[in-house]
This record gives structure tokens, C-alpha cells and sequence, in this order.
């Protein structure tokens, strides 16, 4: 079941994402952050279990990210990933976002999606200023990715 998140979520969506950033696969998330940004996450939920997040993060006027994207390695390749994905884009266009974009290490999955590669600048510079403070910069290699939302 895909739903908002909740508070009571975060400490699962925590474990979540940082069990794969452990493996180098995405990057860590504080609980700060997670509970600062926690209406920007959708969950997928298996009863009272958190077995995948996307967060939708408005970045400007016209441009939203997908980001802490996590599916539990027991969920994949049953379409939940694909419903948390849809469901960020759904609600994008919904705001009237007229381009979304991901950081990913997996560009070939957002692909699927219609997203399509670009050089990291061609994203605003504002977009980095999150980057700064991460512990890859400036040796990142996740790869930018964007996808013009139709109206």
C-alpha cells in the first residue's frame, strides 16, 4: 500500500535508506532531515512494515526531485518501486511541476520512466548546494537525470 508518511515511519524509513547507503548504493539520511522533510515522502507499507520510500522534493518554480528513493531488497522486482515512482510523479504534475529530475546511481531504472541522462550542469546551481555538505562531494558519480512532465 502506498501512502503518505507518517512520524511514526521515519525511524524505519531511516533504517531503510541508510542499510543501503551502507552499501554504498545511495546516500545516508539523518533523522533531522527526515523529519524536516517528512511531507515531502510517500512509504510503501506491508502491514505495519516500511518496505520502500521516494521522497518529492520542490527544488524551484518549476523543477521537483526524486530523492531517497528505496525499495527493501525482499520487495523488488514486484512493482512497488514502480507504484512509489509514479505516485512522486502523479503528485508532481498535480503541483504543476513541469520537470522533475533524480541523483541516482541507477540511471537506467528512472530511464523506464521517460527520465533521460543530461550533465550534472545542466541542473541549477541551487540544486548542489545540498551536495556541499555530503560526504562524496566533490567525488560524486551519481548521474543527473530529467524528465519534462506534461501539462
Amino acid at each position: 500500500m502506498i501512502r503518505k508518511a507518517k512520524i511514526q515511519d521515519i525511524k524505519q524509513i531511516q533504517a531503510l535508506i541508510n542499510s543501503f547507503a551502507k552499501e554504498d548504493l545511495m546516500l545516508p539520511r539523518s533523522l533531522n532531515e527526515l523529519y524536516e522533510t517528512l511531507r515531502d515522502f510517500w512509504v510503501a507499507a506491508d502491514g505495519e512494515r516500511i518496505i520502500g520510500c521516494c521522497a518529492l522534493h520542490i527544488s524551484w518554480d518549476d523543477l521537483a526531485e526524486i530523492k531517497s528513493f528505496v525499495v527493501a531488497k525482499k520487495a523488488q522486482g514486484k512493482g512497488v518501486g514502480r507504484e512509489l515512482v509514479l505516485t512522486c510523479l502523479s503528485e508532481a504534475k498535480e503541483l504543476g511541476v513541469k520537470r522533475m529530475f533524480a541523483l541516482t546511481y541507477k540511471p537506467d531504472y528512472f530511464k523506464k520512466f521517460g527520465f533521460k541522462k543530461v550533465k550534472n550542469s545542466a541542473l541549477p546551481h541551487k540544486i548542489w548546494a545540498e551536495c556541499i555538505n555530503c560526504c562524496k562531494f566533490p567525488n560524486c558519480q551519481e548521474v543527473a537525470l530529467i524528465k519534462n512532465l506534461p501539462n
